[in-house]
């Protein structure tokens, strides 16, 4: 499977699990879904793909959507307060 070159946005919970704010990755997932399940396991994040959204290039996108070379990929977990 050929690699694509990533780059990922973090933010609230997912930020603080991971330690960072972004990353460049390579990667063969072909979508949010397969890339949120290698962090997953990597990162050993606790929140499913179910409880995020996920833009992509700035835009709301769908966990089955494809990936391209070079696109921002952002997670973002639910947010609490009140």
């Amino acid at each position: 499977m050929k690699k694509k070159s990533l780059r990922l946005l973090y933010f609230a919970i997912l930020r603080e699990s991971t330690g960072i704010s972004s990353e460049d990755l390579s990667t063969s997932a072909n979508t949010p879904k397969e890339l949120y399940t290698e962090l997953k396991e990597r990162w050993n994040l606790s929140i499913t793909e179910n409880e995020l959204r996920v833009a992509v290039n700035g835009e709301f996108a769908d966990m089955e959507d494809n990936l391209n070379e070079g696109d921002e990929i952002a997670f973002i977990p639910p947010v609490s307060g009140g």
